[in-house]
């Protein structure tokens, strides 16, 4: 900058473009359109918003609901950063009407919302809870009367406490099983209304922060073979409920899972690099991706896992493969930047730079290509025919305004880049038919409590106020024009 321009200067130059912008709307509205050609998505791509059970719902007892282990962990005292329980959250059990009525506000057209467990079976047997079903059956009616596709979750997390009591939850095969059974039941009774479940959600979190770490509920920190194992029960429990959902859903009824994919990205997108990258996220995702797609662990998995590698069966690995008809990714930021290696296995992970940008939450890198080679990687790698973005967002820190405004800039521009290499990735011919913008409002977010804010309506959890950001009018403007904006 030249040393004679200051501060002050560049203000009114700034003020002085902003008139000239002023002067000619007509032509501005003009080229906004005619932009926007260049950025459309496909035109029957479907936008959504979505949630989950135990971070908004609330009603923790209400109506036969039964414990989960986050019940449990919440209750215990230093597990949660701001002593927090999901006990009310944003109150959508009692207030769901209202918050259907935020997603057609938005303009989407999709809802992914999950379904608890303990609500439909509270001891996590095979005897279910009607008024836990009716909540959900009343959900379904309230979005479809609103224009809105309900996109089903059946598993975010929160698994019985019976179940992780009874036979140490993911730990047994048993547990997968009982999935199987609460999945049919589901099937059986809203698939007349739900064409589209997904039945896991986050394996590659939800297991090694839950059984290996210690982070997560249930709490545990078991051994590396354990912590396989229970790995390997949850792809057992997806691919016994595929089965049953097409044993007892109604003809049409789509499924599939949602899974945190390792997102491993090209660090420059040179043909060698490029291909160590689908290396990497093969590799990377062996445990859980890779087996339910390809039916079987791949060696380098194996060899790696050593003597904790997971037991199984060749019946178990053709029950886990069942065909799925989507794949859910979930997206938020790069984990590996990755060159191609002479050694095995081809590529190498480069170390992360501290000064690496990232949004409010320091785990939140800021990678908008993610969103472009993660399912132009995936797609080629399993040949996939349908993928849905089930999550992408960002955390922000969040503030209400004298006149009651949140000017979240930031989420904007997350959104706008992640957005644009989204539509990269369409225009390219990658098969995403759709994205779910995590998250519809504020909630409880796990680990942090209620100290990190997700939404695009903001939450005043003493009085559950919704208050749309400003990230929401942004998100309403993309659906409207069905273009990323700029």
């Amino acid at each position: 900058m030249p040393n004679d321009v200051s501060r002050r200067d560049l203000a009114k130059l700034a003020g002085l473009a902003a008139m000239g912008a002023a002067a000619g709307p007509a032509h501005a509205e003009e080229a906004a359109v005619t932009d926007d050609a260049g950025r459309r998505f496909p035109s029957d791509f479907v936008w959504g918003t979505a949630t989950s059970s135990y971070q908004i719902e609330g009603g923790a007892t209400a109506d036969g609901r039964g414990p989960s282990i986050w019940d449990v962990f919440t209750h215990t005292p230093g597990k949660i950063e701001d002593g927090s329980t999901g006990d009310v959250a944003c109150d959508h059990y009692d207030r769901y009407k209202h918050d259907v009525r935020l997603i057609k506000e938005l303009g989407c057209r999709a809802y992914r919302f999950s379904i608890a467990w303990p609500r439909l079976f509270p001891d996590g047997g095979l005897t279910p809870n009607p008024k836990g079903l009716d909540f959900y059956s009343r959900l379904v009616d309230e979005l479809l009367a609103n224009g809105i596709e309900p996109y089903a979750t059946l598993y975010h997390w929160d698994l019985p406490q019976a179940l992780q009591d009874r036979v140490g939850g993911w730990r047994s095969a048993e547990t997968a099983a009982a999935f199987a059974h609460y999945a049919g039941y589901v099937a059986q009774t809203l698939s007349d209304r739900v064409k589209t479940i997904f039945t896991i959600n986050e394996c590659g979190r939800f297991i090694p922060f839950g059984y290996g770490l210690g982070i997560d509920a249930p709490g545990l920190k078991l051994p590396q073979q354990e912590v396989n194992q229970a790995r390997h029960h949850v792809a057992l429990a997806h691919g016994l409920a595929v089965q049953a959902i097409r044993a007892k859903g109604r003809a049409g009824t789509r499924v599939g899972m949602a899974e945190n994919i390792t997102a491993c990205l090209p660090a420059i997108d040179t043909p060698e690099n490029i291909r160590a990258a689908e290396i990497a996220t093969r590799e990377m995702n062996a445990g859980f991706l890779n087996v339910i797609l390809e039916g079987r662990y791949t060696d380098a998995f194996l060899a790696w896992s050593g003597k904790d590698a997971p037991t199984f069966t060749a019946d178990e690995l053709k029950t886990i493969s069942t065909p799925v008809d989507f794949v859910g990714l979930n997206i938020y930021a790069p984990q590996a930047y990755v060159v191609a290696s002479e050694r095995a296995p081809g590529f190498d992970v480069l170390p992360m730079p501290s000064s690496f940008p990232h949004m409010s939450s320091p785990w939140l890198l800021v990678g908008p290509e993610t969103a472009y080679w993660v399912p132009k990687l995936a797609a080629k790698i399993w040949n996939l025919k349908t993928i849905y973005i089930t999550e992408n967002g960002t955390s922000s820190d969040d503030k209400v305004t004298a006149d009651g405004k949140v000017h979240d800039l930031d989420r904007v521009m997350y959104l706008r880049n992640y957005l644009a290499q989204l539509q990269r990735a369409t225009s390219e011919g990658v098969p995403v038919k759709g994205y779910f913008l995590w998250s519809l409002m504020d909630n409880f977010e796990w680990v942090f409590g209620y100290k990190q804010r997700f939404g695009v309506y903001h939450v005043d959890f003493d009085t559950q106020l919704r208050t749309p950001k400003l990230s929401a009018s942004y998100y309403r403007h993309v659906i409207t024009r069905n273009a990323v904006s700029a």
